[in-house]
């Protein structure tokens, strides 16, 4: 069904590359115009390179062909005045906003006890005081239109299991699902719609510079056979960030209109197989 977002405007952070620039193209193939923000910078305690310029810059380029109109603005999550002021040129500019992804994250390990505070208030400042500040940010333009919207939040199949070596983004997926639990009651009333998405791990330059975290992890707390050895159903298999974006584009559309407050879970099984320890 084409055109299932037409003539809508989202806002989405983190989309220089990876899920976000797959959720800004996806978003406007089906008719969206597009607000897109990302750090372009640095996480001190972050050890992989984050999107720089040139990534937004393409994104930028890869919205156009598409045909669609596109605001991209720099911006820090952690900054709520840079974020509000990306929300409030992009309104400007395009005139509306009816659709908001908070996708961006980092990723980071170490075992608990041995985490510094610094990286701790990294993590949670980006992965869910960001989640927060994004909504913060935006809402209130999507409340101003009096059409209703949806505000999609990016929590991880982490956001409902633990697991050793990164209990803080642990505990910051989890929070984004107590989030979107207590948003879609507060802004029911404007019928805006919160919902979250739950992904497996994602070929992103992100997961790729952790492809020895499983090794690290089993280290401390030796795997469970059934869930990450030969009876894994999908072991082998990496999300594309296009899979993620098929589920943000159904909770973006009006298909999914009646449904407020819901994790949606593209994982692979991996969330059934950890709550039950069998195929």
């Amino acid at each position: 069904m084409a055109g299932r977002v037409e003539g809508k405007v989202a806002f989405i952070t983190g989309a220089a590359r990876g899920q976000g620039r797959s959720h800004a193209i996806g978003l406007a193939r089906e008719g969206a115009d597009i607000i897109a923000t990302d750090i372009c910078g640095r996480v001190n305690s972050v050890p992989y390179p984050l999107a720089c310029e040139e990534d937004l810059r393409q994104t930028v380029e890869q919205v156009e062909a598409t045909g669609r109109r596109i605001v991209a603005v720099k911006a820090d999550v952690r900054d709520l005045r840079a974020l509000a002021s990306a929300a409030a040129e992009g309104v400007a500019r395009l005139g509306r906003l009816d659709i908001v992804s908070a996708n961006a994250g980092i990723f980071a390990t170490g075992r608990a006890l041995d985490l510094s505070a610094n990286e701790w208030q990294d993590m949670i400042d980006v992965n869910l005081t960001g989640v927060w500040h994004t909504v913060k940010a935006t809402v209130p333009h999507i409340v101003a239109g009096s059409r209703g919207g949806s505000v999609i939040l990016t929590s991880s199949m982490n956001g409902a299991v633990g697991a050793p070596m990164f209990a803080h983004y642990i505990a910051a997926k989890h929070g984004v699902v107590g989030l979107v639990r207590a948003l879609a009651i507060e802004l029911g009333p404007d019928r805006i719609r919160v919902n979250g998405l739950m992904p497996a791990g994602v070929a992103t330059q992100m997961v790729r510079g952790f492809t020895g975290l499983m090794t690290l992890a089993t280290r401390y707390v030796p795997p469970d056979p059934a869930l990450l050895g030969k009876d894994h159903p999908m072991k082998d298999v990496m999300l594309a960030p296009e899979d993620v974006t098929a589920a943000l584009l159904f909770l973006a559309s009006d298909e999914s209109r009646h449904m407020t407050g819901s994790l949606v879970q593209v994982d692979g099984k991996w969330l059934k197989q950890a709550a039950s320890g069998s195929g």
